[in-house]
């Protein structure tokens, strides 16, 4: 079994390149299979849900290659169905994106039910509304679902509740639908925009992403182009954070400053001092931190992705502070594991409340997701002693290499590999 070893190092110090964001490359990789001509992404991370979409995209005819370049080459034109093994869907929570994007292609999707995080309850009822509006019928079994039409058509959709992944699956169907789409309270995420820019660079007429109307008028045909993803904010926002935990300067180059506002606005409050120059971010602490209040929500807001690292840092900041998640009042997953290094966190109602200025210790902890082991490494920079973090795939989902990366800025970081007691340390690491 694999673990990452982490010791209590102060003063981070260096720059890192952030590299195209997780969450916008899912998209964009779907995107990519409804053009009638071959597609290159530059920017498209070498993460675990990739690969996963590459084996997806192999079994249907589509064929996906990193070239010697780095750029992603997508041909589509061989694909063959779109029935897609349920157990590879699992893996990643974005792979109901292969329905809107191949549903006027193919006339029917097969695919098992979304997986990845689990915070207990993630929905798809806004992207069972909208496919329907558009002349979509759905049939539903234990392991996987079916998703049917014969044509699409364009339609009014008014989404209950605001959801990035709804808005982008139904701006994909939306695309090859017949007349025009308008989505309504739509959500506003970069990673929204950025699919809708590249989908107008293969023909698409699509106006207002990033904002919450979208007007799509429906194309019979896409084609080809080059296009490269924007640069991971939660990314960023997690080293710059990592600044505030050890007391040292951070700077994170290859970034959209605007689309972490809410991110910078909170850590200056926190105490943390932010500079931006161009496309790079200064974050550098002299340890004078401030309690403070946090709640969730969508972009422009502050992201719910972002809370578990952040909870890291106010551990450190002295006074009460608090965290309230409205996007996902389950995702606290990480504060039982703060409590394992000592952490003084009382949780009630998708609320924490911190006691900061408690010591850390190191300990034996577990990762449920990828943002909540993001906060447990941070933690551990911080601890007396050493942390060893279980269920790294997580970190896999989301990072190219996140042992080197911080190991360059000085962290005291490594990834340790034994078959020895292997199950007995997970068994301790989850309870």
């Amino acid at each position: 079994m694999k673990w990452i070893q982490v010791e209590r190092t102060s003063g981070l110090n260096g720059t890192v390149k952030i590299p195209g964001s997780k969450n916008s490359s899912l998209a964009l990789l779907a995107a990519s299979c409804m053009s009638d001509e071959p597609v290159r992404l530059a920017g498209i991370p070498e993460i675990a849900d990739f690969k996963v979409i590459c084996e997806i995209a192999e079994d249907i005819g589509i064929r996906i290659v990193r070239e010697f370049s780095g750029e992603v080459y997508i041909d589509p034109s061989g694909v063959r169905s779109a029935s897609i093994d349920p157990d590879k869907a699992s893996r990643f929570r974005t792979s109901y994106y292969f329905v809107g994007a191949l549903l006027a292609k193919c006339g029917k999707v097969i695919v098992g039910y979304p997986g990845g995080d689990d915070f207990v309850k993630r929905p798809i009822d806004q992207h069972i509304k909208a496919l329907k509006a558009l002349g979509a019928k759905f049939t539903f079994h234990k392991e996987y679902y079916e998703v049917e039409a014969r044509e699409l058509t364009g339609s009014n959709i008014y989404f209950d509740v605001i959801t990035s992944g709804a808005t982008i699956n139904a701006m994909l169907a939306a695309v090859r639908a017949k007349g025009q789409t308008v989505l309504r309270n739509a959500a506003k995420d970069p990673e929204i925009v950025d699919t809708a820019n590249l989908l107008n660079h293969m023909g698409a007429k699509i106006s207002g992403a990033g904002t919450d109307t979208i007007r799509i008028e429906g194309v019979r045909s896409l084609r080809g182009c080059t296009y490269t993803a924007i640069p991971d904010r939660l990314i960023a926002g997690a080293f710059l954070i990592s600044a505030g935990v050890t007391g040292g300067i951070i700077t994170v180059e290859d970034v959209i400053p605007e689309h972490l506002g809410s991110c910078l606005a909170k850590l200056k409050e926190i105490g943390v001092d932010i500079e931006i120059h161009g496309n790079a971010i200064t974050a550098s602490s002299a340890g004078a931190l401030k309690a403070t209040r946090v709640r969730t929500s969508m972009y422009p807001g502050f992201a719910t992705d972002l809370q578990q690292p952040l909870t890291a840092l106010l551990t450190q900041a002295p006074g009460r502070s608090i965290v309230s998640d409205k996007v996902y009042p389950n995702r606290f997953n990480h504060v039982y594991q703060l409590r394992r290094m000592g952490a003084d966190i009382e949780l009630r109602s998708g609320t924490a409340f911190i006691k900061g200025g408690a010591p850390l210790r190191g300990n034996l902890v577990h990762a449920t997701d990828i943002r909540a082991g993001i906060c447990l490494l941070l933690a551990g920079l911080a601890a007396d002693g050493k942390t060893s973090i279980t269920g790294i795939h997580h970190f896999e989902r989301g990072y190219e290499n996140i042992v080197q990366e911080f190991r360059s800025l000085g962290a005291r970081i490594e990834e340790m590999d034994s078959s020895e007691d292997s199950m007995e340390m997970l068994h301790v690491a989850e309870k």
